[in-house]
């Protein structure tokens, strides 16, 4: 297989960026690099802490303020609006430069937290998730041209194996402290504790960008924005199809959540706005598989949605079918954490580097298998610890792709074209989440999955729906296997 040739992104002359040849031989955490390496890291290992334990905390606060039936929304309030905040942060970063895009999406995430911890009402509480859902949007761009603009290219694998790195301990830590913080203090410091987090990485990172990354492509890193025409206004189009993708993206998330006849009427309408807001966003070509940088934002959304929507039926399949307890259920799950960051750092060796193409066909491959595997645990015979097994095998398929993704984005994408690019990664990803999951969760309740509960297991389990399950993970592993093809499309001629 021919390998992706990188191609001359001009990071050299990126303002405040580092030239492929400057400090040779020095790594993330050389002098040169350690406070904002540090820094961002730490920016990253504060949303994964939310992530896993705000998810905790989530159930208890829903049920304290009365509002079980608004649950889901807790969630695609946060979806919905951080997928404007995600071209929000493209053009942000794009005009004038990631470092504002950053601390307001800093800002806005804790702001986000403080209103949740505080609220008396459950739309109060989808209120400060939808402004947590903003400020991610904001962050995790900001954080992706912070990483195109400071870093030389030889050191970017590095970084995202870093990023990936970050996930592991609050994958494990974090539910079980929020679950001890929530029963001997109560939900609400889940939500209040996470905010003092912020100072640490604002502290580290911020002077760090200000000399290294800030300001428009072509302007002093520092400068004064407006000096050049970088620092335009925003492009109002993209803006209409930010709002576009984030209504459409919420109103089919309503259809799906309301499965009545009249639902249909919300659904049509979000699917007029999504559909060419996403033609809009991401790169032309995606939905093909055009070779070069729309292969690579397909392939992203691919591997995300197909292993995510997969994931989330797994503790739910070894709680009803085969007994287990939901502590057991999502311990199964916690070594792909590791073997996840393991994933990146390979794909971080500059050995493999040349071979980068093949270690994502390779993770795709592992991530289908896994993914077809679980089901096999429907059959009593098989040991419960398969799944634990063949989901660290998915993982560290994904720790390959996913890093590899971000990485070649950053090698096809020009300076002034990061921001934009980089949302549309982190669109395709979040939005096949929510498409493959809602299709996984139609198939699992046509098929006689709404009727299961904890209750339905015995002391060896159950296996009255067992079909409901395999028509979420086979379809999964299918789509997964067509992103093993994706992989050789990759390579621009």
């Amino acid at each position: 297989m021919t390998v992706l040739e990188p191609r001359d992104t001009g990071v050299t002359d990126v303002p405040g960026g580092v030239g492929s040849g400057e400090d040779a031989g020095e790594g993330v955490l050389s002098r040169a690099h350690r406070s904002l390496s540090v820094g961002i890291v730490s920016v990253v290992l504060l949303i994964a802490f939310e992530a896993t334990a705000v998810g905790t905390a989530m159930p208890v606060a829903a049920r304290e303020l009365h509002g079980v039936s608004l649950y889901a929304f807790a969630f695609s309030g946060y979806f919905t609006t951080s997928l404007f905040g995600m071209v929000l942060a493209g053009q942000w970063s794009d005009r004038r430069g990631p470092l504002g895009s950053l601390t307001g999406g800093i800002g806005a995430f804790a702001a986000g937290l403080v209103l949740a911890g505080t609220a008396g009402s459950m739309w109060v509480f989808i209120a400060g998730r939808a402004v947590q859902g903003l400020g991610g949007g904001l962050v995790i761009v900001a954080l992706y041209v912070v990483v195109g603009r400071a870093y030389p290219e030889r050191l970017r694998p590095s970084i995202m194996a870093a990023f990936a790195a970050a996930w592991v301990v609050p994958s494990v830590v974090g539910p079980l402290a929020s679950g001890a913080v929530t029963e001997h203090l109560g939900w609400r410091w889940v939500f209040l504790g996470i905010p003092v987090l912020v100072v640490f990485p604002l502290l580290i990172a911020l002077p760090q960008i200000r000399g290294r990354a800030s300001g428009p492509v072509g302007e002093p890193a520092g400068g004064t924005v407006g000096e050049t025409s970088a620092g335009a206004s925003f492009d109002p189009r993209r803006i209409r199809l930010a709002l576009g993708i984030s209504l459409g993206a919420g109103l089919l998330q309503y259809a799906a959540q309301d499965l009545r006849w009249l639902s249909l009427l919300p659904g049509a309408a979000g699917a007029t706005l999504l559909v060419p807001a996403v033609r809009g966003l991401l790169p032309h070509g995606t939905w093909r598989a055009a070779r070069g940088l729309p292969s690579v934002v397909l392939l992203r959304g691919v591997a995300a949605g197909s292993f995510i929507a997969a994931e989330s039926f797994v503790p739910l399949m070894l709680v009803t079918q085969r007994g287990l307890s939901p502590t057991l259920a999502g311990f199964s799950l916690a070594a792909g954490g590791g073997t996840w960051a393991l994933g990146s750092w390979v794909q971080s060796r500059p050995r493999v580097a040349p071979y980068r193409e093949r270690l994502m066909t390779l993770g795709m491959v592992l991530v289908a298998a896994a993914i077809a595997a679980a089901p096999s645990v429907l059959v009593h015979a098989v040991p419960v610890w398969t799944v634990a097994v063949a989901w660290g095998f998915g993982c560290f398929g994904m720790g390959l792709v996913i890093a590899s993704t971000s990485v070649l984005l950053l090698q096809l994408s020009a300076p002034e074209e990061a921001g934009a690019n980089s949302a549309a990664l982190q669109i395709s990803d979040a939005l096949s989440n929510v498409l493959l999951l809602a299709a996984g969760g139609a198939a699992f309740v046509a098929l006689g999955g709404g009727t299961v509960t904890h209750a339905t297991a015995t002391a060896g389990g159950s296996t009255a729906h067992p079909a409901a399950f395999a028509a979420v993970f086979l379809p999964m592993a299918g789509v997964a296997l067509a992103g093993a093809w994706v992989t050789r499309r990759l390579r621009e001629r």
